[in-house]
């Protein structure tokens, strides 16, 4: 059970982390606090921006703070898989006979930087499909599980379309958050420029251990979540599906393919981190709504329509947002002219109702049988 006294330890280790990742990157607060409730919640970042915005000092920072074990890939067309999961190589015993021994690639750290991910080939790429998910590597038929906590922080640059392979959805969907890194403006400039004049290297002291940020999950894994939110989060997930019952007309407009249930797996456990580090005990609707852009940006298709038209997801997004909260106020206000006496009774059987009725419904608990 989650006291108090948990609730005000993790709060203060959490302005101790941001308070040393700050030493090393100017700005950036949006990126630097879904990095890491992402990293508290167990969860895999995808970083995309333009080079230079400081993705990758981003990265190396966290290492410092969390005071764990890091290892960077740099991701060219040229890379193998075995060049990121390890391979057996043949060595002699002392009696001088031949036999196998694994040697682990860099894939078997604690913080994994993919740099530049979209630049290698599929097939090196689908190698960390299996770490990202299942924390393990399966070389040759053996499969060997991966310290934790694991992390795998990739990084992207969405300018560049040449030497590039894009992710398949398989990969994407395993990335928890996919953060939009941003042009710092003239006064973080200014201020990113005369700090690294004094020194390019990172100055971050260590604010966090691995068994400290595992307890930081276990904690916020207890954080309870009403049934109105966690329905809440469920409609908005399947609301980004053209086809389901719940289906916005901005998704039947602009979306081909929606969520996964990963997406509402990761709005749950990331919004229990959010509010545990706002001091609360309890998530919100603010949660849901503040992290359904990094948890559902890129998981959400676009059709031809949406690209035509230059509609970008973040604003599919906000469209759907926009429309769940306009059902969701819907059934608030007849309930309140029920109670009071005020409006006309409509003839059952109609379309309307019907149709009004499902939209209520969304939002309703279901009756026990």
């Amino acid at each position: 059970m989650v006291t108090e006294q948990d609730i005000k330890e993790f709060s203060k280790q959490c302005e101790e982390i941001f308070k040393q990742i700050s030493r090393d990157i100017i700005g950036q607060k949006a990126v630097v606090e879904g990095t890491v409730i992402a990293m508290i919640a167990g969860g895999n970042v995808l970083l995309e921006g333009v080079p230079g915005v400081g993705k990758t000092r981003l990265v190396r920072s966290l290492g410092r703070v969390f005071d764990l074990p890091f290892a960077r890939i740099q991701f060219t067309p040229d890379l193998m898989p075995a060049d990121v999961t390890g391979t057996n190589i043949i060595v002699k015993d002392e009696q001088g006979n031949s036999k196998f021994s694994f040697q682990p690639g860099p894939v078997f750290s604690n913080i994994i930087l993919a740099d530049e991910i979209n630049r290698a080939t599929p097939k090196t790429q689908s190698a960390l499909l299996e770490a990202m998910q299942e924390h393990t590597v399966t070389v040759m038929g053996v499969s060997r599980k991966l310290s934790e906590p694991f992390f795998v922080l990739a990084t992207q640059n969405p300018i560049e379309q040449d030497g590039t392979y894009p992710l398949p959805e398989a990969q994407m969907d395993r990335f928890m958050f996919k953060l939009l890194v941003p042009d710092p403006s003239l006064d973080e400039l200014m201020d990113i420029v005369t700090m690294t004049q004094k020194t390019m290297a990172e100055v971050a002291d260590k604010a966090c251990t691995g068994e400290q940020l595992l307890k930081m999950r276990e904690t916020a894994n207890q954080i309870p979540v009403a049934e109105e939110v966690l329905r809440y989060a469920m409609v908005l997930t399947s609301a980004t599906h053209p086809d389901s019952e719940c289906a916005t007309e901005a998704a039947k407009k602009y979306v081909r393919v929606g969520a996964s249930p990963r997406a509402g797996q990761a709005l749950i456990s990331a919004a229990k981190v959010m509010a545990l580090i706002k001091g609360r005990f309890n998530v919100a609707y603010a949660d849901i709504n503040e992290l359904a852009y990094p948890v559902l940006r890129h998981r959400i298709k676009l059709n031809f329509e949406a690209i035509a038209e230059r509609v970008s997801a973040d604003a599919v997004i906000g469209m759907i947002l926009e429309e769940i909260a306009k059902r969701k106020e819907k059934p608030q206000k007849e309930q309140k002219e029920e109670k009071s006496g005020e409006g006309e009774e409509k003839k059952e059987g109609t379309t309307e109702e019907t149709e009004e009725g499902k939209k209520r419904g969304l939002f309703r608990k279901k009756p026990r049988e």
